[in-house]
């Protein structure tokens, strides 16, 4: 029945379906966009699914979504709980290591784009398909989805216009928060200059990216009056621990 739903869609073969798709999956061939993606069903997708946040090849943020009690969807709306996490958060260190370190590397020539950079600005979903119980070095992480088409900068949303916010702007973003936006998008430009001229580009370390990005994002807010010339100074005595 499932199959039939699949490939014909309802009728008196296929069952009885309450959902509200019509099937016909691969209706029009290849060339219509026909597709089915036969992916392993993760039990444990009810503890919930890791999404990491990545600009690059740099990991900048871990959120855990944890499912409506019942439910099997994270999907955000659908009263689906999220954690933040920072990118060295421990518990996930065996998870990070493994995909940062060893994975990533592999992915776009998995896809056959390995002549493609990695997205400047995607992600990448976890579920835990091992037996509860197991050691979290020998767990085993099915990813369910890479989005990089539709993946927004979430400290950004109070500048969102919508019916209650019609005159949102960019200046309604908690000072904090636009830090952190201005933050990632200066590691974006870095990481899409080192793809653009990779022969003259000599990049930073890591850790000095961090740095050269933070003081970016502290020189845009004062530019932009956001802050005041005193409080930019002030941060970056902060940063510089002075």
């Amino acid at each position: 029945e499932f199959v039939e739903f699949c490939v014909n869609g309802r009728n008196d073969k296929s069952g009885e379906w309450t959902s509200k798709g019509v099937g016909k999956y691969l209706e029009g061939g290849k060339e219509a966009g026909g597709q089915l993606v036969d992916q392993r069903f993760c039990p444990r997708i009810v503890e919930g699914e890791l999404r990491y946040n990545m600009v690059g090849d740099a990991l900048i943020g871990i959120i855990h979504k944890k499912p409506k009690e019942g439910g099997i969807s994270a999907v955000g709306g659908t009263g689906s709980i999220y954690t933040y996490y920072g990118p060295k958060e421990k518990k996930f260190a065996s998870l990070t290591k493994s995909f940062v370190t060893t994975d990533l590397p592999k992915v776009m020539p998995a896809l056959g784009l390995g002549d493609e950079p990695i997205p400047l600005w995607w992600t990448s979903d976890f579920i835990n398909s091992s037996p509860p119980g197991t050691a979290a070095k020998d767990e085993k992480w099915i990813v369910g989805e890479f989005n990089c088409s539709c993946v927004g900068i979430s400290k950004c949303l109070p500048a969102y216009c919508k019916a209650d916010t019609p005159n949102a702007s960019f200046f309604d973003i908690p000072v904090k928060d636009l830090m952190e936006a201005m933050y990632l998008g200066n590691l974006m430009g870095q990481k899409a200059l080192r793809i653009l001229d990779v022969s003259n580009y000599n990049a930073p370390s890591p850790s000095a990216a961090d740095v050269i990005c933070r003081i970016e994002g502290i020189i845009g807010a004062v530019a932009s009056g956001v802050l005041s010339e005193t409080e930019g100074w002030n941060i970056l005595a902060k940063l510089f621990d002075v």
